[in-house]
C-alpha cells in the first residue's frame, strides 16, 4: 500500500492539480472470435481493424503520433514462437506446457538486467524452468515522440513448467511468479523501476499494448503481421485517458480485462480488497497466497485494480463468468422480475463483498472463453454480431468491420447487467439466462441465506431504551453545533413531510475554513460528482437499478463458498433509530457481538487530549476486534462538564483507516451513535469515510422534543415524525449517490468520493488516508479549540439553540 504511482506506472509525481491515485479512462474496446475456436491470423487481422475503426474513441495529446494507449490479447502463436525460438537456439515445448511473458524492462542496460536476474531468480524458486528470452521486434518510428521518450525495452520471456503441473496449478504458479516479481522491483532502490511491469505472463495468452494509436500497434509490433500468429480470439482496446495522463502500462487491454467505464467507487474498492488479506485462505494455494500480496497494485488505474480482483477470484477457482457476475452484479434487490434462486446468489455473494460501481462496458477472457459484460445501469454501449461461418464480433459500436449483410444471423446489443459469452472450447455462444441459470444452481444459496442470514426484525425487543431527556437537550443540541435555523428549517420540514427541504437559487454558504464560528467538521467536505463520461443516475425513475441494503457483521473469505459466509445481519437501510441501537448493542448471535466504543476526549487537554483521545479509540477498535466483538459501536453520548465528543466523522475515519491498514476492517461493522448527524451531506459523509450505518440519537431526540412541545402539526406524533425523518434521509441519501453514479449503498461505503477544503495535510493523511485536499487549512488543534467553545457554550443556561 506504501508503493507510490510513480514508480510503479511511470506516472508523474502529484503536483499541483494533478494526482496519479485519479487515473481512469473512458475508451473503446470489441473482440473477434471464432465460435468452433478455429485459429487463424485472419481472426488478428480482423481485430486490428477493429481496433483500427476504434482509433476516434482514443485520444492524443500535444503530440498527434502519441496516442493514450492501444493493445491487443490474442491466444500464444504456439507455432510462430517455436520457430522462433529455434532460431535463438532453445526449444519449446508442446503448446500449454511453456508459458510466455510480455514484458517491459528499463532501457538502461544495467537496470534491464537486474530486472531480468530478479525474475530469473523468482522463477526457479517456484520449481519453473527458464526457457529462454527473445527481444520483441518493434518499430520505435512507427509511434509518436512523446511515446518513443517513455518507450521501455520489450523482451519475452519463456518459461516451462514442472512434469507434475496441470494447467491450473500452473498458471497460478506464473500468477505468484509475476506478483513477486513486481513486489521485490517496485520496493528496490533501482532509479528507473517504474518502467518495470508485465503486460501478460500465461501459457494461454499473451498482450501487446502499448502507448499507440490504434493505427501504428502492427507497425510497432511487427510480428502481429506474421501469417503464423494465429489466434481463435483477439480482444482489442483504443483508451481515452479522461482528465489523466497516459503511460505504457496503463493501456489495455489487461491479463483478463479490457474496459471501457470508469469505477467510481475504487477508492473503496481497494481498500476493501486491501483489508481482506488477512482473512483470505485458498486450497488451491495454500501458503502461496501471501506471496500474491497486495492483491491490487499500489498506483494502478481504476481498470487495472478491477483486473487484479478478477485475477485473484479466477485463479483461486471461481471461472470468469461467476467472477463478473461477483464484481458487477446486475440489479436484483429491486427487480420484481427476478427469480428466486438468482436473486439468492446475488444476495448471497453481496454479504461476501460490495460491487464495483460505476458505467462499464468489460470485455473478458482466459483465453478459452470470451464474453462482455454492462454495468447495472447500462452506461456504456455495447454491439455484437453473429456471422453464418461462426465469426463473433462485438465493439463499443456497429460498423467495426464490413461484413456483407447477407453473412449476418444473428445481432444484438449488451443489456444491462446481462453477459454475451463465447466458450470457444464448446464451441457454441452461451446466454446470459443458462450462464446464471447455471451459477444460481451451482449451490443452495437460499437454504444457506434462511439458515444463517438474520435480519433486525428477528432480534428480541430491548428492555430499555433511552429515554428523551428534554431538561438537556438545548445544552445537548449546542454541544453538537445545531442551531435554531437547524431545527426549523432541516429537521422540522424533514419530520412533516418525510422529504429534504427544497430552496431555490445556488449556495452562496462561505468556505468552512474562512468562517469566524465554529463549524461542523462534515462542512469542510465537498461530494464529487458525475462528470464528462460518467453520468448520473435519476434515483426516482430509475429506482430499480438503486439500493440501500446492507449487511453488517464478519464478512466472510471471497475465495470459498460456504453457508458461513452469509452469517450476517441484513439492514434495508443504514439508520438505526435508538430502539433499533439497543437491539444491536445487545445482539448476542450467530458471531454477532456489539461493544461500545466511548468517542470522547477530556475538553480541558485541547489539542493533545483529543490527540490522545484518537490513538486511544483506535487502539480498543483493534483490541475489540481481536478480542471477537463483530460490531463496534462508535458512541459520543455521555458529553458532560469535563467530555466533549470527538467529531464523528473524525473518530469514524481514524478508525476505518486502522482497521484497514491493520487488515482487519472486514472483521468487523462500524456503527455510529451520535449527536452529530442531522443533514443528508453528514449521513452521505459517514457512509463514505466507512460506517456500517449510524444512530443520529440527538436529531431523534430533538424531533421527540418538537412533538412534545406541539411545535410539530398534530397529525405528526413522535413515532411518525421519526419514520419521516428516516425516510427524508434515505431518500436523500439515493440521491447524493446518484449525483456520483453510484447505485448501491454497499458500493457507496467506504468509497471516500470527497474532496477536503481547509485541512491541513497532516490531518488529512493520517485520518482521511487518500481523501484529495488541494488547499491547506486547518489541523487538530483547530478541531479542538472549536469543540472547546462549542462544549463552554453549551453548558451555559438558555432558552434555545
Amino acid at each position: 500500500m506504501a508503493w507510490s504511482s510513480s514508480n510503479v506506472h511511470g506516472l508523474p509525481p502529484a503536483q499541483g492539480l494533478y494526482d496519479p491515485a485519479h487515473e481512469h479512462d473512458a475508451c473503446g474496446m470489441g473482440f473477434v472470435a471464432s465460435v468452433k475456436g478455429q485459429k487463424s491470423h485472419d481472426i488478428v487481422r480482423k481485430g486490428i481493424q477493429v481496433l483500427i475503426s476504434l482509433t476516434h474513441r482514443g485520444a492524443c495529446g500535444c503530440d498527434p503520433e502519441t496516442g493514450d494507449g492501444a493493445g491487443i490479447l490474442i491466444q500464444i502463436p504456439h507455432t510462430f514462437f517455436v520457430r522462433e525460438c529455434a532460431k535463438l537456439g532453445f526449444e519449446l515445448p508442446a503448446a500449454g506446457s511453456y508459458a510466455v511473458g510480455m514484458t517491459f524492462l528499463p532501457v538502461e542496460r544495467h537496470q534491464r538486467l537486474q530486472c531480468e536476474g530478479i525474475l530469473e531468480r523468482i522463477v526457479r524458486e517456484e520449481g519453473l524452468t527458464l526457457l529462454g528470452w527473445r527481444d520483441t521486434p518493434v518499430d520505435g518510428s512507427a509511434v509518436g515522440r512523446v511515446a518513443r521518450a517513455s518507450q521501455p525495452y520489450i523482451e519475452q520471456i519463456f518459461v516451462r513448467c514442472r512434469p507434475d503441473m496441470d494447467e491450473g496449478a500452473f498458471e497460478r504458479t506464473l500468477y505468484i511468479v509475476r506478483k513477486r516479481a513486481e513486489a521485490e522491483i517496485a520496493a528496490s532502490d533501482m532509479e528507473d523501476r517504474g518502467m518495470f511491469y508485465i503486460p501478460s505472463l500465461s501459457a494461454r495468452t499473451i498482450v501487446y499494448k502499448g502507448l499507440l494509436l490504434a493505427p501504428q500497434i502492427e507497425n510497432f509490433y511487427r510480428e502481429l503481421a506474421d501469417p503464423d500468429v494465429t489466434s481463435a480470439m483477439c480482444l482489442v482496446h483504443q483508451r481515452f485517458s479522461t482528465n489523466t495522463f497516459p503511460s505504457w502500462q496503463l493501456a489495455h487491454p489487461y491479463r483478463y480485462i479490457a474496459h471501457n467505464g470508469e469505477i467510481n467507487t475504487l477508492r473503496g474498492n481497494v481498500n476493501w480488497m486491501y483489508a481482506r488479506q488477512s482473512v483470505l485462505k485458498s486450497p488451491l494455494f495454500g501458503d502461496d497466497l501471501k506471496k500474491t500480496y497486495p492483491i491490487i497494485t499500489p498506483g494502478g488505474s481504476d481498470s487495472a485494480s478491477f483486473d487484479n480482483a478478477v485475477e485473484l477470484l479466477f485463479q483461486a477457482g471461481r471461472d470468469l463468468p461467476h467472477v463478473m457476475a461477483m464484481l458487477i452484479p446486475e440489479a436484483w434487490a429491486g427487480n420484481p422480475h427476478m427469480k428466486e434462486e438468482k436473486r439468492d446468489f446475488y444476495e448471497y455473494h453481496a454479504s461476501l463483498m460490495e460491487p464495483w460501481d460505476g458505467p462499464a462496458a468489460i470485455a473478458f477472457t482466459d483465453g478459452r472463453v470470451i464474453g462482455a459484460t454492462l454495468d447495472r445501469n447500462g452506461l456504456r454501449p455495447g454491439r455484437y454480431v453473429v456471422t453464418h461461418d461462426d465469426l463473433v464480433v462485438m465493439a463499443s459500436e456497429t460498423g467495426v468491420l464490413d461484413i456483407a449483410p447477407e453473412q449476418i444471423k444473428r445481432k444484438g446489443r449488451l443489456q444491462p447487467g446481462k453477459m454475451f459469452l463465447v466458450d470457444t472450447v464448446a464451441g457454441r455462444i452461451i446466454s446470459d439466462k443458462e450462464v446464471k441459470e447455471r451459477l444460481a444452481s451451482a449451490q443452495p444459496y437460499g437454504e444457506w441465506l434462511k439458515q444463517n442470514q438474520i435480519t433486525l426484525d428477528q432480534l428480541p425487543e430491548p428492555a430499555r431504551v433511552h429515554p428523551s431527556d428534554h431538561d438537556t437537550i438545548i445544552c445537548r443540541q449546542r454541544m453538537f453545533g445545531y442551531t435554531d435555523e437547524d431545527i426549523r428549517m432541516i429537521l422540522e420540514p424533514m419530520a412533516t413531510r418525510g422529504e429534504e427541504p427544497v430552496g431555490s437559487m445556488g449556495t452562496d454558504t462561505p468556505l468552512a475554513c474562512l468562517s469566524d464560528r465554529p463549524q461542523p467538521l462534515f462542512n469542510y467536505f465537498k461530494q464529487l460528482f458525475a462528470q464528462v463520461t460518467n453520468p448520473p443516475i435519476d434515483p426516482i425513475r430509475e429506482a430499480m437499478v438503486m439500493s440501500l441494503i446492507s449487511y453488517i457483521g464478519t464478512e466472510g473469505n471471497i475465495l470459498d463458498e460456504t453457508p458461513g459466509n452469509c452469517h450476517t445481519l441484513r439492514l434495508e437501510h443504514p439508520i438505526l433509530t435508538n430502539r433499533d441501537l439497543e437491539k444491536l448493542r445487545r445482539v448476542s448471535r450467530g458471531g454477532l457481538l456489539a461493544t461500545t466504543l466511548p468517542a470522547l476526549f477530556h475538553v480541558d487537554d485541547e489539542e493533545i487530549g483529543l490527540r490522545r483521545a484518537l490513538d486511544d479509540l483506535c487502539q480498543r477498535a483493534s483490541l475489540a476486534v481481536e478480542a471477537g466483538y463483530s460490531l463496534l459501536i462508535l458512541s459520543d453520548r455521555g458529553v458532560n462538564k469535563d467530555y466533549a465528543p470527538i467529531p464523528s466523522l473524525l473518530a469514524l475515519a481514524a478508525v476505518h483507516n486502522v482497521l484497514i491498514q491493520e487488515e482487519k476492517r472486514t472483521q468487523v461493522a462500524l456503527i455510529v451513535e451520535s449527536g452529530e448527524p442531522r443533514e443528508v451531506m453528514h449521513f452521505a459523509l459517514l457512509l463514505g469515510y466507512g460506517a456500517s450505518a449510524i444512530n443520529p440519537h440527538l436529531a431523534i431526540e430533538t424531533l421527540e422534543d418538537l412533538s412534545w412541545r406541539g411545535n410539530l402539526p398534530e397529525h405528526v406524533t413522535a413515532e411518525k415524525a421519526v419514520k419521516n425523518f428516516v425516510k427524508a434521509i434515505n431518500k436523500g441519501l439515493l440521491k447524493t449517490f446518484s449525483k456520483m453514479g453510484i447505485s448501491t449503498l454497499q458500493s457507496y461505503q467506504g468509497a471516500q468520493v470527497f474532496e477536503a477544503i481547509g485541512l491541513n495535510k497532516e490531518l488529512v493523511d493520517k485520518y482521511f488516508v487518500g481523501t484529495t485536499s488541494r488547499l491547506d487549512g486547518i489541523g487538530l488543534k483547530v478541531l479542538a479549540r472549536e469543540a472547546q467553545m462549542k462544549h463552554e457554550h453549551a453548558f451555559r443556561c438558555s432558552s434555545s439553540p
